[in-house]
């Protein structure tokens, strides 16, 4: 089921953006329909047994669909986040430039490949490896 935030989120986009996000969500939708969802830290984001795996938000250049754990996916379409973190993304600023196979690949492999974000405060900052 999806959260009711999340669609208040992408109706409250430009109607560009709006189409992104909402392909988005039908994709994720598919992939993970079981999953917990809702708005976090102010964009829409899927859990996995409370740990972040996938969420989407808006950035100046377009839409970001954001992997938590994507660094360790070994995937060239994905930008590598900076810092400590696992994350990776891709960023779209047209609905014709998601391509639904490999996004369907990459959520995937974000139920098979995770680090532990739902503890990394209690370890102080420290990723571990879950899956």
């Amino acid at each position: 089921m999806i959260h009711e935030d999340i669609l208040n989120y992408n109706n409250s986009k430009s109607q560009n953006d709006k189409a992104i996000c909402d392909k988005l969500l039908e994709i994720i939708q598919k992939q993970l329909p079981h999953f917990e969802n809702k708005v976090w830290h102010a964009h829409p984001v899927w859990f996995d047994d409370g740990n972040p795996i996938v969420g989407y938000n808006k950035l100046k250049n377009g839409i970001r669909l954001l992997f938590w754990s994507g660094a360790s996916f070994e995937e060239d379409q994905l930008n590598l986040g900076t810092g400590k973190f696992k994350d990776a993304s891709k960023t779209y600023t047209t609905v014709d430039e998601l391509n639904v196979s490999d996004i369907e690949r990459w959520l995937q492999k974000s139920k098979e490949i995770q680090w532990d974000y739902k503890n990394i405060v209690k370890r102080k900052g420290v990723l571990e490896r879950l899956k």
